[in-house]
């Protein structure tokens, strides 16, 4: 079960670390200008997820210009092993990671990861890329039935507001989240402004309060199979 408790935690354990991720990702962004879709608290618990669970394998769905990959990719860094493969239509990302960063670590799978391969047993698997109820419905039956107790999951664009649209990927998300018995986590501003405001203060004590990418809501849903 993930819980707030266990990410302060992490946060504490991995301080350092993170503090170096967080001025090499800043670094990379003024180097590389890059739309980054994830906020800092969502970049942060996804990578502080990675350095915990320390997955063997690690799955990307949509990467846009490759926030989010550089971040999966420090932590595996970090961890010492660890392979990610990320799955995209288009090709952007090849473009903005740094090879240094992406050498015997990374694999990009260009098309549609429906039609793709895919690894048997991944570690952690971050979704962000078609926003629908058909892809959630594709991705839920296809790829989180199959996940083996411990990984860990992060799903993008879920809590813009207290709860989901019906009908909409988040909906759907929570439905099979509901129904498997399994609980998550957010720190959306709009869902969860409680647990946002307990990591925003830690974050302070920590010395981790600059912002490294733009501000956000924060919408991103985080769990992990029982």
């Amino acid at each position: 079960m993930l819980h707030l408790d266990l990410i302060v935690q992490w946060y504490r354990e991995h301080a350092a670390d993170l503090r170096r991720a967080r001025d090499e990702q800043r670094e990379l962004r003024a180097q590389r200008p890059m739309h980054a879709k994830l906020d800092d608290l969502e970049a942060e618990i996804t990578y502080l997820m990675v350095r915990a669970l320390r997955p063997a394998t690690v799955v990307e769905i949509g990467a846009f210009h490759g926030w989010s990959t550089t971040w999966l990719l420090r932590a595996l860094r970090d961890n010492g092993c660890g392979t990610l493969h990320t799955y995209d239509r288009a090709d952007h990302v090849t473009r903005t990671v740094p090879a240094a960063l992406a050498d015997g670590r990374w694999r990009f799978v260009p098309g549609d990861v429906r039609r793709a391969e895919l690894p048997d047993t991944p570690g952690f698997v971050l979704v962000d890329a078609a926003h629908t109820a058909g892809f959630a419905r594709w991705y839920t039956g296809t790829l989180f039935s199959v996940l083996r107790p411990g990984a860990g999951v992060a799903v993008h664009d879920v809590f813009h507001g207290r709860r989901p649209w019906p009908r909409s990927e988040g909906a759907v998300v929570l439905g099979w989240l509901r129904r498997h018995g399994i609980g998550h986590l957010t720190a959306s501003r709009a869902a969860d402004p409680d647990t946002r405001d307990r990591l925003l203060g830690l974050k302070r004590k920590l010395r981790l309060a600059a912002p490294v990418g733009p501000a956000g809501r924060d919408p991103m849903l985080f769990f992990r199979m029982p």
